[in-house]
C-alpha cells in the first residue's frame, strides 16, 4: 500500500515532470486525503470572492490548474460554461466525473496554450500559484486568452507573493490591468499541521483592460 501523500509532498514538487508524477499517484485520494481532510478552504474562497466581483459578463471561466475540480464544485455555476485546464490527466479524469466542466484541457501551463487569443471571460485559480508548481510569468499567457474586460480571481501563497516575483509581476503588467483588489485568507480550515496549518493565500482579483 501506497504511503499517504501531503502538504509535504506538494510542497516539494520542482518541475511539470514532477507534478505528473505525484498527482498520477494522489489523483485517486486527493479529494479524500488532502481536501476533506485538511479542510482545504482556497476552493471555497476562490468562489466566494467570484461571486462577489463577478458579473453575468464574466464567461466562460477558465480553471486554471483544475485539479481534481474543486473549483468548479464551489462556483455551481450552472448558468456558465466552465472549462478546467491542468498538467494532469489523472487529476483531470477525476474533475470529468463531477460533471462541472463544459471542456477539460489537458496543458503545461508554462508552455503556450493552444486556446485562442481574448476568449474566456474569467480566469479563477486555487492551489496552483504556490510552492514548486507554476510560477508568476503564466499570467503573461493567462491574459492573452482572456478578452478585455476579463475576471482574474486567483489564490497566490502569501510566502512566495514577494520570494518567487508575483510582486514585481504584477507591476510588469499594471498597464493591462486594474488596480488589484487582494485579501488575505487561510488555506485551511483544520489543519493541525505545525509546519503548514497555518498557512495563508492572497487572493487576487484585478480585470484585463
Amino acid at each position: 500500500m501506497s504511503e499517504k501523500k501531503g502538504v509535504k509532498d506538494a510542497y516539494s514538487i520542482k518541475t511539470p515532470e514532477d507534478s505528473i508524477n505525484l498527482y498520477r499517484s494522489w489523483a485517486s485520494t486527493y479529494d479524500s486525503d488532502f481536501a476533506k481532510q485538511n479542510d482545504y478552504r482556497s476552493p471555497i474562497e476562490i468562489a466566494k470572492y467570484f461571486d462577489k466581483y463577478s458579473n453575468h459578463k464574466d464567461t466562460p471561466i477558465l480553471d486554471v490548474g483544475a485539479g481534481t475540480g474543486l473549483v468548479g464544485e464551489c462556483l455551481d455555476e450552472s448558468s456558465r460554461e466552465i472549462d478546467a485546464i491542468d498538467i494532469s490527466p489523472e487529476m483531470l479524469n477525476i474533475a470529468r466525473l463531477k460533471n462541472c466542466y463544459s471542456k477539460i484541457i489537458e496543458a503545461d501551463l508554462t508552455k503556450r496554450l493552444l486556446i485562442s487569443d481574448n476568449h474566456y471571460g474569467a480566469i479563477v485559480s486555487a492551489g496552483t500559484f504556490t510552492h514548486g508548481h507554476v510560477g508568476p510569468d503564466v499570467l503573461d499567457e493567462l491574459l492573452r486568452v482572456t478578452r478585455s474586460g476579463g475576471l482574474f480571481i486567483f489564490t497566490i501563497h502569501y510566502q512566495l507573493y514577494k520570494k518567487a516575483g508575483f510582486d514585481k509581476k504584477i507591476l510588469e503588467i499594471e498597464k493591462s490591468i486594474t488596480k488589484p483588489n487582494f485579501h488575505e485568507v487561510s488555506v485551511y480550515g483544520n489543519n493541525l499541521d505545525k509546519d503548514h496549518g497555518s498557512d495563508k493565500v492572497i487572493i487576487t482579483v484585478f480585470r484585463k483592460k
